[in-house]
């Protein structure tokens, strides 16, 4: 199996998790209260597991694990609390919430197939906590569709780019967390220390230094991002740094949602010769 669990996540309607959180979070107040703000998340975590242990507030579950695999390549998430086999929580002790929290934890949800998890953080004054829905089935986040309209292959490596990406997607499905994907294509292009090289870049004759990228070989990188709207303006940012580097293209795959965009980005050679 692909992706693997000890534990099956269990179907919990909103109306029993609503009712699950609310004696939660009376614990996670208490352990705030009591520990104070500046402790380690696994502190936090291990008190609120404790509590909830103690007062019995269903089956409680630290660190559980999700396998990704595929063919050699595997990895592994650790879920920081699962309660009643179905309610996720991750635990924060960060100044405050941000996006990438929410993604990791729709990640966890995605890869576990659960419905609903709760961020919590307890670094701010007051214990800070969201809620995270998990719109898609695992059978919608494997409908996904192939624009290769800007795509070129011009050596085997672009070709094999593709190859893998698409059996990645075929196995996990879309939507997970873009730099697992782009850590599997690593490890099949040849793993990090060959594929993650310095590239020199230049401006008007004036070297600037290295810049760590991603290469297939010595003339093309790749890149992979998940940008849904903001594709558009990312684009010209791949172009700058290509334009400044003596690569002739980067391989650019976007997962925009149900949409993988294959792009290739190449060098324009009348302007570097003008430079």
């Amino acid at each position: 199996m692909p992706i693997t669990c000890p534990i099956v996540a269990r179907s919990m309607s909103t109306a029993q998790f609503g009712e699950l959180d609310y004696r939660v979070m009376r614990h996670a107040f208490d352990s705030q209260n009591e520990l104070g703000r500046l402790c380690d998340e696994q502190v936090y975590r291990n008190d609120l597991a404790a509590r909830l242990a103690a007062a019995g507030v269903g089956t409680v579950r630290m660190e559980v694990p999700i396998t990704v695999r595929h063919r050699d390549f595997s990895k592994v998430y650790r879920m920081d609390l699962v309660l009643d086999d179905g309610a996720v929580y991750e635990l924060k002790a960060n100044a405050s919430l941000v996006p990438d929290h929410d993604a990791q934890l729709l990640n966890y949800l995605f890869l576990f197939g659960a419905a609903r998890g709760k961020l919590v953080n307890f670094r701010p004054p007051q214990v800070e906590a969201r809620f995270v829905n998990n719109p898609l089935t695992t059978e919608a986040r494997s409908l996904t569709t192939a624009d290769t309209t800007r795509w070129r292959e011009p050596d085997a490596e672009s070709a094999l780019l593709r190859e893998i990406m698409t059996a990645l997607l075929e196995d996990w499905g879309g939507f997970l967390d873009f730099a697992l994907y782009t850590e599997a294509l690593t490890h099949f292009l040849g793993g990090e220390q060959r594929v993650l090289q310095p590239v020199p870049l230049c401006r008007n004759g004036i070297a600037l230094g290295n810049q760590r990228l991603r290469l297939l070989n010595a003339d093309t990188a790749f890149r992979v991002t998940a940008l849904a709207d903001e594709a558009e303006g990312y684009e010209p940012q791949l172009q700058a740094l290509l334009r400044h580097s003596p690569l002739r293209a980067i391989q650019w795959i976007n997962l925009a949602r149900h949409r993988v965009q294959y792009i290739t980005l190449s060098n324009d050679p009348r302007r570097k010769a003008a430079e």
